[in-house]
C-alpha cells in the first residue's frame, strides 16, 4: 500500500478525492436501497390489503406467501442454470486449452524427426510458416 500512494501521486491521481467520492456514493446507494426496500414493503402491504378485501385476510396471506415462494424458486432455478452454464463454458475452455497444448507438444516432439527429411524442410517449413501466418491473421480478425 505504501508503494501505491507515491505511484498515484506521480500519475496525478488524488487518492483522498477518490476515497471521498467512493464513500459518498456508498452512502447515496445505501439510502436509495433503503427507500427502494420501503417502497417494496408498502407495495406488498397494499397488495395484501387489496387482496384481503376481495378474498379475505387468511387467503390473501396464503396467496402472497405462495407467490413469494414461487418467485424465490424461480430466482434459485435461474441462478442454478446460470452457474451450470458458467461451469460448462469453463470446462469447454479448459478442454480446448488442453487440446491445444497436446497438439503443440505432439508437433514439437515430432519436429526433429520431420526435419531430417529434405522434402519436409523444403516444402513443409514454408507451408507451416504460411499456415501460422494465416492462423494469426484470422485470430486477429476474430478479436475485432
Amino acid at each position: 500500500m505504501n508503494l501505491l500512494v507515491p505511484l498515484a501521486a506521480l500519475l496525478g491521481i488524488e487518492v483522498e478525492a477518490i476515497t471521498d467520492r467512493a464513500k459518498k456514493l456508498a452512502i447515496v446507494y445505501a439510502v436509495i436501497s433503503l427507500f427502494l426496500l420501503l417502497g417494496c414493503f408498502f407495495l406488498v402491504a397494499a397488495g395484501f390489503f387489496a387482496l384481503a378485501t376481495q378474498i379475505g385476510p387468511i387467503y390473501a396471506a396464503l396467496v402472497l406467501g405462495g407467490v413469494f415462494l414461487v418467485l424465490a424458486l424461480a430466482v434459485f432455478a435461474g441462478a442454478q442454470i446460470g452457474e451450470s452454464n458458467r461451469k460448462r463454458r469453463t470446462v469447454e475452455r479448459r478442454r480446448s486449452s488442453e487440446t491445444g497444448a497436446f497438439v503443440t507438444t505432439a508437433a514439437l516432439t515430432a519436429l526433429p524427426v520431420l526435419l531430417r527429411s529434405p522434402v519436409i524442410r523444403k516444402l513443409g517449413l514454408p507451408a507451416a510458416a504460411l499456415a501460422a501466418f494465416l492462423l494469426v491473421r484470422n485470430a486477429d480478425d476474430n478479436d475485432d
